[in-house]
């Protein structure tokens, strides 16, 4: 933007209400114009909206934003490599070398690094999807001819795949050798029908990781399985929330999944037969944002590990009482609390923490709240709108095709729900780790997303249909309702 920033306070981005970001959308607005673009580019990276036509003495007056961000478009995959040679790549490697866990100040120092970082990625993580939205409406090419091979949540499912397959092979001999120390009575059928059945959550993979303990191929695939996990430990149920663990901390949910695949494999949609040029064109931008999304995910997880280093210390020594206590200090409090020893502080902390957590818990009851408001004051929370007796909602078609199943309403997964092909997943929001999750159901639809969301690209991985940007989702349908969505004309209706 160049002398255009002027007049801008970027700390004005984001603000925090009813423990929820709000984003500045006049002040966005204000940035696109600035950068030359039409004020609707926000709506257009999120929901697909279309761009409005620009008098021409508005564009001639952003020409010179319109350039420069021409120019760092272009560039983009030079300078990223170029910034992945010099910064990502050095410093994840420092990252993940053994740190010292028992000093604050060098933990302090880590995540001023990790910060740095980030601030680094942060610039690929928004121009990256930006660069693809625009290629791709440009060009006109169809979802259907990219493969998001590169997104790291899909390249970890693939390789679970790959590996339940191997899985499979073995197994059915351990079933038979192995059936009553298992906990399986009966012939080969019967037991590997016991185990395609519904389970409870992690007693199918727990006896499948001891059935596969038994053999030294079945020792080779779990090793095989704890290299996925150092690979992919850095992914999440929320990927952007490092108050949420990993699944290096809590790998059960993905262990869970492993077992379901290997007795149930998922439908994948099979990568594109043939690409067009432009199609490959805008594949290297796909994978462009893949590579982008896996640093800044592994950069997050390192930055979550860090805190959660620096919050034993302070178990230990008690000036936190409970885990998790250190995701309701703001950083500049722990930054005091480190380099000062702040004793005001120290001794309002129990006080502090247990506030925020209170309004937490308060806010996380709360029914709705504002979608949208104006000024810097929110409204009250309000009513769900009658919407309850509409027969049919409108989103924006993420996944093509139609489906009919069972409401099943999470607003998390670390219980690993039971769901299957029949269940038609309501969720508030999908993050890059809820991958495991919709490998399983049936279709998608969730409150906030457009085709670019997490949940889009998995649901058209598995082929199931998905359904973005319902307002209020999760209020208006009830759990167990049956209803009926069309990914392709964005579409819910109840039946």
């Amino acid at each position: 933007m160049g002398k255009r920033a002027r007049g801008l306070d970027f700390n004005e981005t984001a603000t925090l209400h009813y423990s929820r970001a709000y984003f500045n959308a006049s002040l966005l607005g204000q940035i696109f114009r600035r950068m030359g673009l039409p004020p609707e580019s926000l709506e257009f990276l999120t929901r697909g909206a279309k761009f409005s036509k620009p008098p021409l003495t508005s564009t001639l007056q952003n020409l010179p934003g319109l350039l420069r961000l021409l120019q760092r478009e272009i560039s983009l995959p030079k300078d990223f490599q170029q910034d992945y040679k010099k910064y990502f790549a050095p410093g994840l490697a420092e990252l993940k070398s053994p740190s010292v866990t028992n000093n604050a100040n060098s933990l302090l120092e880590r995540i001023d690094l990790i910060l740095e970082l980030l601030k680094k990625a942060t610039y690929y993580s928004i121009l990256s999807p930006l660069s693809l939205a625009l290629r791709q409406g440009i060009f006109k090419v169809n979802d259907s001819e990219l493969d998001a091979k590169e997104m790291p949540e899909l390249a970890a499912l693939r390789e679970l795949q790959e590996l339940a397959a191997s899985a499979r092979n073995i197994l059915p001999n351990l079933q038979q050798e192995n059936a009553v120390g298992a906990g399986f009575t009966g012939d080969r059928t019967t037991q590997t029908d016991n185990l395609t059945k519904p389970a409870p959550v992690g007693d199918l993979s727990r006896n499948v990781l001891l059935m596969l303990d038994e053999t030294p191929e079945g020792k080779l695939i779990l090793n095989q399985f704890d290299r996925f996990l150092e690979r992919y430990g850095y992914l999440s149920e929320v990927g952007t929330d490092i108050a949420v663990p990993t699944w290096k901390e809590d790998p059960s949910p993905v262990r869970e999944l492993f077992a379901q695949f290997i007795f149930n494999p998922p439908p994948i949609s099979p990568p594109p037969a043939r690409q067009s040029g432009k199609a490959k064109s805008i594949q290297k931008r796909l994978n462009l944002k893949g590579r982008v999304t896996s640093i800044y995910s592994q950069l997050l997880a390192e930055l979550r590990w860090s805190f959660v280093a620096l919050e034993k210390l302070w178990l230990q020594s008690g000036l936190l009482s409970e885990a998790g206590d250190i995701f309701f200090l703001e950083f500049s409090e722990i930054r005091r609390i480190v380099e000062t020893k702040d004793r005001t502080l120290i001794q309002r902390l129990p006080g502090l923490i247990k506030t925020r957590r209170s309004q937490l818990e308060q806010d996380s009851q709360l029914a709705t709240v504002p979608f949208v408001f104006y000024g810097n004051e929110p409204p009250p929370p309000l009513n769900v709108s009658d919407r309850s007796s509409t027969q049919q909602l409108q989103g924006i078609g993420a996944s093509p095709g139609i489906a009919e199943g069972r409401v099943k309403i999470l607003h998390n997964w670390q219980t690993f729900p039971e769901i299957d092909r029949s269940t038609i997943v309501v969720v508030p929001y999908t993050d890059s780790g809820w991958a495991p999750l919709l490998a399983r159901a049936g279709g998608l639809i969730a409150e906030v997303g457009g085709r670019l969301s997490h949940g889009a690209i998995v649901a058209r991985e598995y082929g199931i249909p998905a359904v973005m940007d319902v307002s209020d989702a999760t209020l208006i349908l009830r759990e167990g309702q049956r209803v009926r969505i069309d990914g392709s004309r964005g579409t819910v209706e109840i039946l």
